[in-house]
């Protein structure tokens, strides 16, 4: 397999493959392919494997792409203006936000995992579940925004507002802590508490959530009016 990220805020995954390659997606993530590229929707791991790889925002069906008759080229993107990443998990597992996925090497299994701590659950703004890439091979990850991936130190901790917590590698310890005193919780705009990432590990944010992206075109719709 050889492959290109190629764009800038709207990125394709460029990937080619020589032929009984095989190499897999979510559902819906492919934007174009050559002509002698075939996919097939598989249902990997069994029901339990599905319905598990669904809830943490992936979908229950893999689809695989193969090329016949030599090499063939197919391309993937995310749902929204952002960056994709390579990660290559042979080196160690990932746990991912909700829905980061976006295709790999057949070689990465996909799986869910839970917020550790009750304070991740409730207050960090991402929900209950993650996803964990673990296995061999490479997977991309796609979020909306820019990334800034930083290799943490051991012991070296950074503070992140939750929802720009993209990814980190599972050598990385995370909590949740509080932002400060009740005034700044309250007028700081920053909200009650933040995600803490302690290292060894790499770890990625992003610059621009899609939820930041949707309240920020509110004022630019168009209105209705009523009669």
């Amino acid at each position: 397999m050889k492959y290109t990220i190629t764009g800038d805020n709207l990125q394709f995954v460029n990937v080619q493959l020589e032929e009984g390659e095989v190499f897999q997606s979510n559902g819906g993530t492919m934007r174009y392919m050559s002509g002698n590229m075939t996919m097939e929707a598989k249902m990997k791991g069994g029901f339990l494997s599905s319905l598990k790889r669904s809830l943490s925002g992936g979908t229950m069906f893999l689809v695989n792409f193969t090329p016949h008759g030599g090499s063939g080229v197919v391309g993937f993107g995310g749902s929204a203006p952002g960056k994709i990443v390579d990660l290559d998990i042979g080196k160690g597992n990932w746990l991912v936000q909700s829905s980061g996925y976006l295709c790999s090497e057949p070689s990465v299994h996909l799986d869910m995992a839970f917020q550790k701590k009750l304070g991740n659950i409730f207050f960090g703004g991402e929900g209950l579940i993650l996803q964990k890439l673990s296995g061999s091979g490479i997977a991309f990850i796609a979020a909306c925004g820019d990334f800034n991936i930083i290799d943490l130190k051991p012991g070296e901790t950074y503070k992140v507002s939750t929802s720009n917590a993209v990814a980190w590698e599972e050598t990385v310890k995370y909590d949740i802590t509080a932002t400060g005193g009740f005034k700044t919780a309250m007028f700081g705009g920053e909200g009650l508490f933040v995600t803490t990432l302690t290292g060894p590990g790499k770890i990625i944010i992003q610059s621009m959530t899609l939820a930041d992206l949707a309240q920020g075109l509110i004022p630019y719709l168009p209105q209705s009016t009523s009669q």
